[in-house]
């Protein structure tokens, strides 16, 4: 059986969840500074390269899948299939202006000059809206555009916003929210599609257990009833009577956002000793 070649990035924190992520699936990698690895405990070929370069190396059947951001997929224009978003590296595509400047709505762009890495995905957005403007390619240092004359306004990756602030510009719309997304080859051939299958059951194992906490706690046997309607499971939970008369304790699982909004109607209703534990793996 050949092995499914898989492209991640070859630095940066994008690269490190991608291997953390494999590795939470039983698939092992180390790469030692290398441009490609062999997995171990799966059929697996993993090649480290830049990220603009992943869905060209996909497309051309270079490499059978890739993990790389949603807003590179985008931007590459490459035909290539996004298989599974992966939950880790968001972030957000922004257009910025001046701090000085009156901006209402998109319409402010018109005839101006839009300085961008991303120039496919401006210009989609702004043909949506109805806006024509000048959109200037810049590799790098897009933030400085507007204080160089080169550009009134600029769209770039934003994540915390100080970039902007410290280069006097403001975040005036959000016009694609990204993440790390699995991409394949449009055509594979049945042996490397099955072992795509299988390696994307095992991601979705993974990103579904992150989602849930199990939580154990004991409780008076007249509360139960009311305490399996806060916490249902995925069925039902597991209830087992304690040594203690009249006690039981219950097994379940609840969703991570759910939990503190839960914990204290719990306690009220006489839960004691509760216990949360991460899950590993979820297979539904």
């Amino acid at each position: 059986m050949s092995n499914l070649r898989l492209c991640i990035q070859k630095g940066g924190r994008l690269s490190e969840k991608s291997l953390g992520l494999l590795n939470q699936c039983g698939v092992s990698v180390s790469n030692g500074g290398s441009l490609k690895a062999e997995a171990r405990h799966f059929p697996l070929e993993v090649l480290f390269l830049r990220d603009d370069d992943i869905p060209q190396a996909v497309q051309d059947g270079v490499a059978d899948a890739g993990i790389l951001g949603e807003n590179v997929v985008l931007e590459s224009g490459k035909k290539i299939d996004v298989v599974e978003k992966l939950g880790f590296g968001r972030c957000r595509l922004s257009l910025a202006v001046r701090r000085e400047e009156s901006y209402d709505d998109t319409a402010w762009f018109e005839g101006k000059k839009i300085a961008t890495t991303y120039p496919r995905i401006v210009e989609s957005y702004l043909r949506e809206k109805g806006v024509s403007a000048a959109i200037e390619k810049i590799n790098g240092s897009v933030e400085i555009a507007p204080s160089i004359g080169l550009a009134d306004g600029i769209c770039d990756i934003v994540s915390t916003g100080s970039t902007l602030l410290s280069n006097g510009l403001k975040e005036v719309e959000t016009i694609l929210r990204s993440e790390a997304v699995l991409v394949k080859h449009p055509s594979l051939d049945p042996e490397k599609d099955a072992l795509l299958r299988d390696l994307v059951f095992r991601i979705q194992s993974v990103l579904k257990a992150s989602e849930f906490k199990y939580i154990l706690l004991n409780a008076p046997n007249e509360a139960l009833e009311t305490i399996k309607q806060e916490l249902p499971g995925m069925k039902s939970p597991t209830i087992l009577p304690l040594a203690k008369e009249g006690w039981s304790s219950l097994h379940s699982v609840i969703r991570e956002d759910d939990f503190w909004e839960r914990i204290g109607r719990l306690k009220d209703l006489g839960a004691e000793g509760i216990l949360v534990c991460p899950i590993e793996k979820m297979i539904l």
